[in-house]
């Protein structure tokens, strides 16, 4: 039983930073030193206010139900496609994408990380972070390293998820049934 806490826990601190700053204040509200005395042992008053733990409901789930609620991308990514001409789902595709890319907008805001055209000379520097920049082709010696670039990359001004505010038992729902009551 331990091990498993053990496992859900280290995911949550993992995925969820309000679970890990709880855990830490926890921790460091309960740290004994190895000269304990029954006075340590004694309650202590918590000078921090305790910290809201929210249902668990990941932020990948917030994103894809925010994608289906406003611009129907799960209902196109499920459809079966293949009693649909080409033209049906290309007109389909474009309300779909033009949608998801107006939540994408004002979610991240997306800016290029490198503002050049393709095709165009790049340099990665020495010491860059390979999380900036993906190295292909004929790799060889020391940075800073000149190449073609082949994509401009994509970063986030910002990232402003909705806020969850479900109960336990809907934290895996994407989008929820829809009735029209007659």
């Amino acid at each position: 039983m331990r091990f498993k806490l053990a496992l859900t826990v280290f995911f949550k601190i993992l995925f969820d930073q309000q679970v890990a700053q709880a855990i830490q204040t926890v921790l460091s509200d309960n740290v004994m030193s190895s000269s304990t005395t029954d006075d340590d042992l004694a309650p202590r008053e918590n000078t921090q206010p305790p910290v809201a733990i929210r249902p668990p409901r990941n932020d990948a789930l917030t994103l894809l139900a925010t994608l289906q609620r406003e611009a129907r991308f799960v209902d196109i990514v499920q459809e079966p496609l293949d009693d649909y001409s080409d033209t049906q789902i290309g007109a389909a595709a474009r309300d779909v994408l033009r949608d998801c890319g107006e939540v994408i907008h004002r979610l991240f805001d997306l800016k290029p990380v490198v503002d050049k055209e393709e095709g165009a000379a790049v340099e990665a520097p020495a010491g860059y972070d390979s999380s900036r920049f993906r190295l292909t082709g004929n790799i060889t010696g020391n940075p800073p390293f000149c190449g073609e670039l082949v994509h401009h990359g994509w970063q986030a001004s910002h990232c402003n998820l909705p806020q969850w505010s479900g109960g336990e038992d809907s934290a895996l729902i994407v989008a929820p049934v829809e009735l029209q009551v007659t």
